[in-house]
C-alpha cells in the first residue's frame, strides 16, 4: 500500500491537465494499467490487467482521442511535478542535465498517419536497414538513485511524416526545439545529444537561452584559430577566423595528450587519452571546446560543448550519459510499451508499401481535422506511457528498498547499490494492486471508480475484487 501512496503522490497533479474529473479518472486508469500491465497488446492489456469490463475498452479509446486532455499543458504539469518532486536530478556546475535523441518505431497500419519508410543506421543486425513506421523524438532529464543514474522520460513526438503545407520549412532539429521550448524549463541545463544534434539550429537557441550544448562531432568536422590581432588597425572589420585545422589531426600528435581515468558511467580500471582545445566553430560562431578522445578498446571520437569551463573529463563523463536515454527508449518499448498503439484511421486513403511524407493538404478540411485527431490520440498515448515510466523510475530511485519489499520474485541479475528496473517496479505495484483497491487511503474516488467497473466473471477481476 505505501508504494501505491508513492504512485498516488506522482500521478496526483496531473488533473490540472483534464478539462473534468471523469477524464482524470480515465487518466488515472489508463497509468496504472501501463503499469502493472504483464503484456504489450495496445488498449487491451489495460483493459486485461485492471480487470475491467469489456464496455471500457471503447471508453479508454474515446479517452485517448478525447480534446479533454490537453496534451501541453499534460506534458508542462509533468515536467514541472518531476523538477519540483524528485529529490535527486543530477547536476553538473549547478545545471540540469537533459538528454534528447530519436527513435524510430515499425508500424505495419496501412491506414496509420505519419508512417512512412524510414533508414536505420545501427550496427546491429537484428535491425532492418529500412522500415515503414513512426519517427518520433524524445527529451528526458537524468536523476541519481543509490548508485545508479537513470532517465525520466519528458516528452516525445511523432516528427516526420506529415506535411500540412508547403510552406512549413521546419526540420528535425527546428522540431526538437519546439519540444525543449514545451517543457518551460527554467533552470540552466547541459543538453547531451549526438552527432546529428551538432548544428547551429540546436547551439544558437541554447546559447541564448543560457544553456549549453555536449555533443560528438563528425571526424571531418574543422575548427579555427582566433585571428591574430593586426599590429595597425585597418578599415575594415577585423578578421575572426585565423587558421583552418582539420580535427582529425589532433590524434596525429599523441604527445599531447593527457591520460586520465575513464570517467564514463560503468567503466572500471579503464585509462583514456583526451585532449582539448578551444577554436571558433562556425556555425555558431564562438568558441566551443572540442575534446579528441582515444578509448582503448572503443576507437576514437570527437566531442564538443559549448561551456569553456567545463574539463575533458567532464566532457567526457557527460557525453557518456547519453545512452540512457538508450535505455529508457529499450523499457519504453519492451516493458511499458509507451509506443506500441494500434489506431487505425477507418476513413485514411490507404498507404502504399514504401511511402514517404503525406500531404494531406490536397484533402478536404475534414479529413485534415481527422488526420489531427487521430495524432493527437498518438501523442496522448506515447505522452501517458512516458508519464507512466518516468513515475516508475522515480520510484526505484527514490524508493528502492520498498519496490524490492514488494517484488516477490527472482532475479539472477540483482546487484546491491543499484535501483530496481522498470520491469521491477511494474511486477511490485502489480503485486500491491489488490490491496491498493481494498484501501480507500490514497483516493476513495479512484478506487470506486476501478472497483464500479471490474469484470468479476473473468479471473483478473475475481483478483482484484477479492
Amino acid at each position: 500500500m505505501a508504494l501505491w501512496k508513492l504512485w498516488w503522490k506522482w500521478a496526483s497533479p496531473l488533473q490540472a491537465a483534464c478539462a473534468r474529473t471523469r477524464t482524470f479518472m480515465w487518466m488515472l486508469a489508463v497509468l496504472a494499467g501501463f503499469c502493472v500491465r504483464g503484456d504489450l497488446l495496445g488498449v487491451t492489456s489495460i483493459v486485461r490487467a485492471l480487470g475491467l469490463q469489456p464496455a471500457c475498452y471503447d471508453r479508454i479509446l474515446d479517452f485517448f482521442h478525447s480534446s479533454a486532455v490537453n496534451l501541453g499543458q499534460l506534458t508542462r504539469t509533468w515536467t514541472a511535478l518531476v523538477l519540483k518532486t524528485h529529490p535527486a536530478l543530477l547536476r553538473f556546475n549547478d545545471r540540469l542535465v537533459l538528454v534528447a535523441d530519436g527513435i524510430k518505431v515499425p508500424k505495419a497500419g496501412k491506414k496509420m498517419p505519419a508512417v512512412k519508410k524510414l533508414h536505420q543506421e545501427s550496427d546491429s543486425n537484428n535491425k532492418p536497414e529500412f522500415i515503414m513506421g513512426h519517427s518520433c523524438q524524445a527529451v528526458a532529464i537524468l536523476v541519481q538513485g543509490l548508485a545508479s543514474v537513470a532517465a525520466i522520460p519528458l516528452v516525445a513526438r511523432i516528427s516526420e511524416g506529415l506535411v500540412f503545407t508547403n510552406r512549413d520549412k521546419r526540420t528535425l532539429l527546428d522540431k526538437l526545439m519546439e519540444l525543449l521550448n514545451e517543457l518551460a524549463i527554467v533552470a540552466p541545463y547541459y543538453l547531451v545529444a549526438d552527432a546529428y544534434y551538432a548544428s547551429k539550429k540546436i547551439a544558437l537557441p541554447l546559447l541564448r537561452a543560457g544553456n549549453h550544448l555536449v555533443t560528438r562531432v563528425r571526424i571531418t568536422a574543422v575548427g579555427y584559430l582566433p585571428a591574430p590581432k593586426p599590429e595597425r588597425k585597418k578599415p575594415g572589420r577585423p578578421r575572426l577566423y585565423g587558421e583552418k585545422l582539420k580535427l582529425r589531426t589532433l590524434f596525429e600528435h599523441p604527445e599531447t595528450f593527457e591520460v586520465i581515468d575513464s570517467p564514463v558511467y560503468g567503466e572500471e580500471k579503464i585509462q583514456l587519452r583526451v585532449r582539448a582545445l578551444d577554436l571558433l566553430w562556425k556555425p555558431v560562431g564562438v568558441l566551443v571546446r572540442f575534446v579528441a578522445v582515444e578509448h582503448p578498446t572503443r576507437g576514437r571520437c570527437l566531442l564538443m560543448c559549448t561551456d569553456l569551463t567545463l574539463d575533458p573529463a567532464d566532457i567526457v563523463r557527460l557525453y557518456g550519459y547519453r545512452f540512457k536515454i538508450e535505455l529508457a527508449f529499450k523499457h519504453a518499448l519492451r516493458v511499458v510499451g509507451s509506443f506500441l498503439y494500434h489506431f487505425w484511421m477507418k476513413t485514411m486513403t490507404p498507404l502504399k508499401r514504401n511511402g514517404g511524407n503525406q500531404h494531406p493538404h490536397h484533402k478536404s478540411k475534414a479529413y485534415r481535422e481527422a488526420i489531427r485527431r487521430k495524432m493527437d490520440a498518438y501523442h496522448r498515448f506515447i505522452q501517458l506511457g512516458l508519464i507512466a515510466q518516468g513515475i516508475m523510475v522515480a520510484l526505484a530511485t527514490t524508493a528502492p528498498a520498498l519496490v524490492w519489499r514488494h517484488f516477490g520474485s527472482w532475479l539472477r541479475t540483482t546487484r546491491p547499490g543499484v535501483c530496481p528496473s522498470e520491469m521491477v517496479v511494474s511486477i511490485a505495484l502489480r503485486n500491491t494492486l489488490p490491496e491498493f483497491l481494498a484501501n480507500n487511503a490514497c483516493d476513495p474516488n479512484f478506487t470506486k471508480f476501478l472497483q464500479e467497473r471490474l469484470d468479476i466473471n473473468r479471473a483478473e477481476g475475481i483478483r482484484l475484487a477479492a
